[in-house]
């Protein structure tokens, strides 16, 4: 599985921003439906908020990523 590390400057990022951030998602609309289909997981849990703030420390997975926030 790969990882990639990825530094926030806030205290969070939101999850449709994340996945636009990274080239996952090419638009919000994409970012969304990837969000709807069930594809996100968070922390070993599954993630259906679009909008979820992800915090330092957290692990998304999608499908054969893994994305690790750390704070810049």
């Amino acid at each position: 599985m790969e990882i990639t590390k990825f530094k926030i400057e806030g205290e969070y990022i939101e999850l449709i921003q994340l996945l636009k951030a990274i080239g996952i998602a090419s638009t919000g609309g994409h970012a969304k439906m990837i969000v709807d289909e069930e594809m996100i997981m968070r922390n070993g849990e599954l993630e259906t908020r679009k909008r979820a703030k992800l915090i330092a420390g957290d692990v998304i997975e999608i499908q054969v990523e893994q994305i690790r926030i750390e704070l810049e």
